[in-house]
């Protein structure tokens, strides 16, 4: 079993997230600093030394694997025809915002939302349309009635759905998930829905599909999923689209095969297949581990950093920071802590909604890792208070 207490040093070795100066630390993009789930390590162990790497095919197995992964743990019963195999869920977003828009339409996201879905949609001649989510001061929540007059407008073709919502932490109710279907479905727009964090949820905090939210629901989406983030192993590129109207899922097939996104590498099937067939075990002490570190941080805020307040989450490893009370200017709040303690994290500007607003910090780190963190943090919010900024 792994040790999550474990330091591994990961500077120097062509991590992007490690590609940093010596003495800064790291918490901003998802990845993890763990070891993957032994049994995944082994599994690709095997798999190399059979030396040959040719190109692969998908097999039944991998299919078969996910349609278990997600009844037992999810309650949702996949068809194999629905699973079509990508090399990473924002190659299919991206895929599927090409064919399921035209040039000029408006792509509607609820904002504060993850970035690369503005480059999904910009980079390809389509308009990001916000619907900025209502935020109370502790929790986030859908603004249907702006939801509906953004998805009203007639060049609204799509929306991408986050689902649990990264940064914001939100794990969507059935109710409100299918809510969405129903306004999507009133007004003709297809649902991308990003599910690539669901297996990251607090303990006891179960997350719904949005295909099983209703019959809609099913009946307008593609749903992206995949094993990268729950069990870091993003670098082997492994993703699936899930389709379950006949006529949609030819439409993304094409899709996926004309942007050569549909093969996998030699390890890509054989490292999710493991990891949902045998890393059950591992995926629930990561998810304990990671709720304790949630908590550190909570009462180290609380204590040390009582302007700062963590909004209140469900899932993610990624806490979104509200820090309102000294700045809305999360970019130049981020730059002063990097500057003057050498900590990395994202601001929350780059997720536009209220994110000027906010920080976002990974915590998905060894518990001294997390405590150096702290420290860092601590230091740079009291020097950024003092100079009056």
């Amino acid at each position: 079993m792994t040790d999550f207490d474990k330091i591994i040093d990961r500077r120097h070795t062509d991590s992007l997230k490690w590609d940093v100066a010596d003495g800064e630390l790291p918490m901003w993009v998802a990845d993890m600093d763990f070891e993957t789930a032994p049994c995944i390590t082994e599994a690709l162990a095997a798999r190399v030394r059979r030396g040959v790497f040719g190109y692969e095919n998908v097999p039944v197995e991998w299919r078969r694997s996910i349609q278990n992964w997600w009844k037992t743990r999810h309650g949702v019963d996949f068809s194999a025809d629905w699973l079509c195999f990508a090399t990473g869920v924002v190659p299919v977003i991206t895929s599927c915002v090409k064919r399921l828009s035209n040039e000029g339409d408006n792509v509607c996201v609820m904002t504060p939302v993850y970035d690369i879905f503005f480059h999904s949609v910009e980079n390809t001649g389509r308009h990001v349309l916000e619907s900025p989510l209502h935020y109370d001061g502790e929790t986030y929540s859908i603004d249907f009635a702006d939801l509906e007059r953004k998805l009203s407008h007639p060049l609204t073709t799509l929306l991408i759905l986050c689902n649990p919502h990264n940064p914001v932490g939100r794990v969507w109710s059935k109710e409100d998930l299918a809510h969405v279907g129903e306004l999507c479905f009133k007004h003709g727009v297809k649902v991308i829905s990003d599910e690539i964090h669901c297996d990251l949820t607090e303990p006891g905090v179960n997350y719904t599909p949005f295909i099983s939210a209703s019959k809609i629901c099913a009946d307008i989406s593609v749903t992206t999923i995949s094993a990268s983030k729950a069990f870091n192993i993003a670098g082997l590129q492994s993703a699936a689209a899930v389709v379950p109207d006949e006529h949609l899922r030819n439409v993304v097939i094409r899709a996926l095969n004309s942007d050569e996104i549909a093969e996998p590498n030699s390890f890509a099937c054989i490292a999710a297949m493991t990891a949902f067939d045998k890393g059950g075990e591992w995926l629930d002490n990561l998810r304990r581990y990671i709720s304790d570190n949630r908590m550190r941080v909570g009462e180290f805020i609380g204590k040390e950093l009582p302007s700062l307040k963590l909004a209140r989450q469900q899932a993610t490893y990624l806490l979104w920071v509200d820090c309102s009370a000294i700045t809305d200017d999360s970019e130049k709040l981020c730059e002063h802590i990097r500057n003057t303690t050498g900590l990395y994290l994202n601001c929350g500007a780059k997720y536009r909604g209220n994110g000027n607003r906010f920080i976002r910090i990974n915590i998905a780190c060894p518990r001294a890792t997390l405590e150096d963190g702290l420290a860092r943090l601590k230091r740079g919010i009291e020097s950024y208070s003092a100079n009056g900024r």
